[in-house]
């Protein structure tokens, strides 16, 4: 697939004046980011802009006592809002990047970046399109932290993360980075959840046993 192919998937885009295509489709740079690898990190410069063409990037806001917070996820057709606000205003990177998957992406370098935001109305309402796209995502996610509680946020969780086998293969720090929580409070959800055998607790993986009584939990945003 060629750049002016992949590019189309991305909304917008495929909407662009001739010469900001055209621009768009000679400085983007094809590029692979590996499974568990950190393509962008905090407080560091971001170099431009990721289209993802395929796998996963999850975006994390870290805290200095070493808390982390699921904000979103970049996936195929989608790029990163917090990128684009780095280059819009010239300041560092403030969350970090893992890749969830290997990742297929193409990168706009800074400074195209730059030119066509100046001179292409049609690359500027895609860019805005993001941000209001994401918006939403992030207001999602401040309801969820501010005013859920953490057992229904976390039976939720586990009742949309399971597999056709009803396994949710994450981590209880993985857990608590999707919930914006400690480990430790996962920890003691889990098991407290494991002794009412709702769940069946093994390493790196939760089972869900009684799917009704996590759905009712999770209907409840007032539970104690």
């Amino acid at each position: 697939m060629n750049t002016a192919d992949a590019l189309a998937s991305f909304p917008g885009l495929d909407r662009l004046e001739t010469s900001a295509r055209r621009l768009l489709e000679r400085s983007t740079q094809p590029i692979r980011i590996p499974l568990g690898s950190v393509p962008i990190k905090p407080g560091r410069p971001c170099d431009g802009l990721h289209f993802v063409l395929s796998g996963r990037i999850r975006v994390l806001l870290l805290s200095e006592s070493g808390r982390d917070i699921l904000l979103y996820r970049v996936e195929a057709g989608q790029t990163c809002i917090l990128s684009c606000a780095s280059l819009l205003s010239g300041s560092d990177y403030p969350a970090e990047a893992v890749a969830e998957t290997d990742v297929a992406a193409v990168l706009l370098p800074r400074a195209a970046f730059e030119e066509l935001m100046g001179e292409s109305a049609g690359f500027r309402a895609h860019v805005f399109a993001v941000f209001g796209r994401r918006l939403a995502d992030l207001m999602a996610v401040v309801d969820e932290v501010a005013f859920s509680r953490v057992q229904s946020r976390l039976a939720r969780l586990l009742l949309d993360r399971r597999d056709a086998d009803g396994r949710v293969r994450l981590s209880h720090r993985e857990i608590a980075a999707e919930l914006g929580s400690a480990r430790e409070v996962i920890s003691r959800q889990l098991k407290g959840f494991e002794r009412r055998r709702w769940i069946s607790l093994e390493r790196r993986c939760v089972d869900v046993i009684d799917s009704a009584a996590l759905t009712a939990l999770m209907s409840d945003r007032n539970a104690p």
